[in-house]
């Protein structure tokens, strides 16, 4: 028995063996005959590829892929997970606030990730650090950054180029006491909500900011900081009013500013072109929708030219001036070559279309609420968000037979708008509230 038992195992051991053999051959014989199907399946998409896009097609969708494999599976977060984990939104800190002393200026904190060159939110929120530096305000600049960057750098820029004179530190070093305390974008207010040195807290909303994600965790956190309980000063009204009824969240609004000394309109400029405001890093700003207008505008009127500034395009379907990042000089000078300029937001309007208006130069902006409400601009010209409308938009404008009156009018229309009363309106909201709250 004990012999045909040990021969017994030594059969079934051989003949799984051979099963896994067998298994293994199966799947080499199914992965070979893979090979000629998949090698005709890609050679047929690189050729079609190239037919219809070109050799920089197939260029661009192996860097694509190519950088989809190097990506890290692991998340990089905007905010430090430890302040999230430490924002308990049931349980928030009562921060002391002090009373104003009319003799003292008013001490604000104002809690900013570092900013490259060319960042549109840090240039409104500098603007207005230093319009209220000059009505007598003691700010601090806080960075917050979770990327770890290097503080130093990002406050010689902050000074450099964006003209800051106050003083900057850095956020893990802890934070003086002071009259207010403002968040500036939904990862600092974490860090606010989380800080203990006393200050009113505030809240400068230039946008809204969940929308920047796709519906996840990011525009979860983003959302929850409107239920934080900072009392926000938002970039126009629509943010305002648009917080005030999801959340509840009480808010004052600035009006949005235009430098009317810088964007001017010259009557001498020979105008025979279209702009376009373009950052494929900024979703929010509609780029694709943008393009595939004037690719059907630049088949409708192939004499105008074409002008994109923001960032470099390569491989457009259409001629095409492409200035990329520019000086506000050097922005004015292309709007005074332009009729229209093409200017879309999904979210809060950009300050694009004030400073066409400006220049003279008539801006086609998307049809929206916001666009609408924030704008308020009778010289503005709206189009539902589709290639075709827009494309129509653009070519009203530049088929009008009295352009220069409408321009000139435009260009009058927004004469006197200027920082400074942006500037003054958050000085008030400050005062109020910083009241109220004693």
């Amino acid at each position: 028995m004990g012999g045909r038992s040990s021969l017994q195992r030594e059969i079934f051991s051989m003949s799984a063996t051979m099963k896994e053999g067998f298994a293994l051959c199966g799947a080499a014989a199914s992965v070979f005959r893979e090979i000629p199907r998949q090698f005709g399946r890609r050679t047929r998409q690189i050729s079609h590829i190239v037919a219809t896009t070109g050799f920089q097609g197939v260029i661009c969708r192996a860097r694509f892929k190519a950088s989809d494999w190097i990506r890290p599976r692991e998340p990089v977060w905007p905010v430090v997970p430890d302040d999230i984990i430490a924002a308990d939104l049931s349980q928030p800190f009562c921060a002391r606030v002090p009373e104003i002393d009319r003799e003292a200026p008013i001490t604000v904190n104002w809690v900013t990730g570092p900013a490259g060159r060319g960042s549109g939110g840090h240039t409104t929120l500098y603007r207005i650090v230093k319009q209220l530096q000059n009505s007598g305000y003691l700010n601090r600049v806080y960075l917050y950054d979770p990327y770890a960057g290097d503080p130093k750098y990002y406050q010689g820029l902050a000074r450099e180029h964006y003209g800051l004179t106050c003083e900057i530190g850095d956020i893990r070093d802890g934070m003086k006491d002071a009259d207010a305390l403002v968040a500036t974008s939904w990862p600092t207010a974490y860090a606010v909500f989380n800080a203990r040195c006393a200050g009113k807290r505030f809240y400068f909303v230039q946008d809204y900011e969940p929308y920047f994600y796709p519906v996840g965790t990011n525009s979860v956190l983003a959302e929850n900081t409107y239920r934080m309980g900072f009392h926000g000063i938002t970039a126009g009204r629509w943010l305002a009013e648009k917080l005030a009824r999801e959340f509840g969240m009480q808010s004052d609004y600035f009006p949005f500013g235009c430098d009317t000394a810088l964007y001017r309109r010259d009557p001498a400029s020979k105008r025979s072109g279209v702009a376009f405001y373009a950052r494929v890093g900024t979703p929010r700003r509609a780029v694709e929708l943008g393009l595939l207008a004037l690719e059907l505008f630049a088949k409708r009127q192939p004499q105008i030219e074409l002008h994109l500034f923001g960032e470099r395009f390569d491989n457009l379907p259409f001629r095409v001036t492409n200035h990329g990042l520019v000086s506000p000089q050097r922005l004015n000078e292309i709007y005074n070559r332009c009729f229209a300029g093409l200017s879309l937001s999904l979210t809060n309007v950009s300050l694009v279309p004030q400073e066409m208006l400006a220049s003279g130069c008539l801006p086609v902006v998307n049809d929206a609420v916001q666009n609408r409400i924030v704008l308020d601009n009778s010289y503005v010209r709206y189009a539902p968000l589709t290639p075709h409308l827009l494309a129509a938009a653009l070519e009203s404008v530049v088929s009008m037979p009295d352009f220069a009156s409408v321009s000139k009018k435009a260009s009058e229309s927004v004469a006197p708008t200027s920082w400074n009363m942006a500037g003054a309106a958050v000085d008030r909201a400050f005062r109020v509230a910083l009241r109220q709250a004693l």
